[in-house]
């Protein structure tokens, strides 16, 4: 390997998120540990940040510069990041289609035609199916501002519109913001409701300036992904429903996704699924999914409609034989 491309290989082994050990990177590139070190010299001339630390733990690793290095990629994280690009510039990130294709654009136009064909293959032969209701548009100005408040500790204030629709104004203080069903929420303690809320990030108009600093707090619900399922479903039905349902409670979260409701063990053969949705007709849907016995008693429209279902399920099949 000759010396340009040695340094090549060099600086995309630094690239990565780890502190490399002399040794480690000699090995890697085939060299003795003092070439590396004339290697990691050279790099430092042509003015990249290379970092070195002492220790067990220590090694070489690439430091933050005033200009961002040449990104190496692999052919197949080129790809990938390709693929992602396309697909958030199709509105799977809601608010970023722009950047990404401005940032699809360029990544595009350096990739070797090998790697062009792969990637205009899989855009000309996959289909995105689009989503059934509006996305809402996420500011990346907004979704910056919670996010550095998260890391640095600081107090938000915010106006934002509940449910309802109705204008409140919070003072939080900010925990992570959590991407789950296509839209962003801000997991936070409520400093007025000394309790932890969860809010949509589309409804933030944050203000400035950011609180004093926070000490930590022990988060909710240990899984905040869980946490935020639960909360913002349960927020978001127009029905709601609790049905016995005769199976292991470990076995029905096995076949539900978090989005459809949480489940209590009652004994072990039976739990409850506490459930809901924006018609009856979806949360029949779920139940029929199961694969179990179960029992509804309310609400009044969903027993109705399984009733509805029972009877045509029942016609719909001959008589057994004999």
């Amino acid at each position: 390997m000759d010396t340009s491309a040695r340094l090549l290989r060099l600086l995309s082994l630094l690239q990565t998120p780890r502190a490399w050990p002399g040794s480690e990177l000699a090995e890697r590139l085939g060299v003795s540990g003092r070439t590396v070190r004339n290697d990691i010299d050279r790099l430092r001339e042509l003015g990249y940040p290379v970092d070195a630390t002492r220790g067990t733990t220590g090694g070489y690793r690439l430091g933050a510069g005033a200009a961002m290095p040449p990104l190496l990629l692999d052919d197949e994280e080129a790809v990938a990041v390709t693929v992602a690009l396309r697909t958030a510039a199709q509105g799977s990130v809601p608010g970023t289609e722009e950047t990404s294709l401005r940032a699809l654009g360029k990544l595009e136009q350096v990739l070797p035609s090998r790697l062009r064909r792969r990637v205009r293959a899989l855009a000309a032969y996959t289909v995105a199916v689009p989503a059934d209701r509006p996305v809402p548009v996420v500011s990346a100005d907004v979704l910056t501002t919670l996010v550095s408040a998260c890391r640095d500790r600081e107090r938000l204030r915010f106006d934002y519109l509940d449910h309802a629709g109705s204008p409140t104004r919070r003072t939080v203080e900010p925990y992570r913001a959590v991407n789950w069903g296509r839209r962003w929420y801000l997991v936070a303690w409520d400093v007025e409701r000394e309790d932890w809320r969860t809010f949509r990030v589309d409804r933030i108009r944050p203000r400035t300036p950011a609180g004093p600093r926070f000490p930590p707090r022990e988060p909710p619900g240990g899984d905040l992904a869980a946490y935020v399922s639960r909360r913002v479903s349960g927020a978001a039905w127009r029905h709601h429903a609790r049905v016995t349902v005769h199976a292991p409670a470990a076995a029905v979260i096995e076949r539900i996704n978090p989005a459809v409701g949480t489940v209590e063990a009652l004994d072990a053969d039976t739990c409850v699924l506490v459930t809901g949705g924006d018609t009856v007709q979806t949360i029949a849907v779920h139940l029929g999914m199961l694969d179990c016995d179960f029992e509804v008693t309310e609400p009044a429209e969903l027993v109705d409609h399984l009733r509805r279902l029972a009877g045509r399920y029942a016609r719909s099949t001959p008589p057994p034989a004999g």
